[in-house]
């Protein structure tokens, strides 16, 4: 993405970290968790991809319309998922959000990259509202689970408070791109 170095990598790391966190979670014994944790991985894996610095690694020109497929395919299959909840929405709004990065990242001149303002200000506008909106929600919801969770032993899968912890670094790390767009 753009900006400076040192905070790409921060958002490499912690977007990567997510992913893994998620990968891990896929061993749920829930179907729902490990359907949810899938999708959430590639959304993290993705979001480390593309917050690599472009000062340290300029990617191809065919690279964005993969990224903007890959994420549409997503979006797509949590379209299909919100049947069964409309919690999967959020996963559909996150994928349009990628697209929408990967789609201005495609338009812009590798020069442009790094000085902002390359976006649809309106749009980028409406989806930073969405997610600095989701990243309170979450991080309000985030401290009674914390309190209460002192259960039986759990496994890493299945535990609530870390599953919310990961969508709110990965919520974050949106807010973070979007600003650097």
């Amino acid at each position: 993405m753009h900006g400076p170095a040192s905070s790409g990598w921060l958002l490499v790391a912690l977007c990567a970290v997510t992913g893994a966190y998620c990968l891990a979670r896929m061993r749920s014994g829930a179907e729902e968790q490990r359907s949810a944790a899938g999708g959430e991985a590639l959304m993290g894996f993705g979001m480390a991809a593309m917050a690599v610095p472009a000062a340290v690694f300029t990617p191809p020109s065919w690279a964005w319309p993969v990224y903007a497929a890959v994420f549409g395919a997503a979006g797509v299959h949590a379209l299909w998922a919100a049947r069964a909840g409309a919690h999967h929405l959020h996963h559909l709004v996150g994928a349009a959000a990628m697209v929408y990065m990967s789609v201005v990242m495609a338009g812009s001149p590798a020069h442009a990259h790094g000085r902002g303002g390359s976006g649809v200000p309106l749009l980028t506008g409406a989806l930073l509202l969405y997610f600095a909106g989701y990243v309170l929600l979450t991080g309000v919801r985030l401290v009674p689970v914390a309190a209460v969770a002192g259960g039986g032993p759990a496994g890493w899968g299945d535990r609530p408070e870390l599953a919310r912890a990961c969508r709110l670094s990965m919520g974050i790390a949106m807010v973070a791109m979007l600003l650097t767009l």
